[in-house]
């Protein structure tokens, strides 16, 4: 029974995979943020450069 209660590993690795999981969803938010100021951006220049082409 001492075994049970000093065993910690799967606690540990718990742990881990959470951690893992919060960094996981940092990172696809971040994407996601980067991917509308990118598509702005490119859609700016495509207006200035249309623009610019007189079309």
């Amino acid at each position: 029974m001492s075994d049970l209660t000093t065993n910690e590993e799967g606690a540990t690795a718990i742990e881990y995979g959470l951690i893992a999981a919060l960094v996981c969803i940092v990172i696809i938010s971040g994407l996601l943020v980067l991917n509308q100021a990118m598509s702005s951006m490119y859609s700016s220049i495509t207006d200035t450069v249309d623009n610019a082409m007189g079309s």
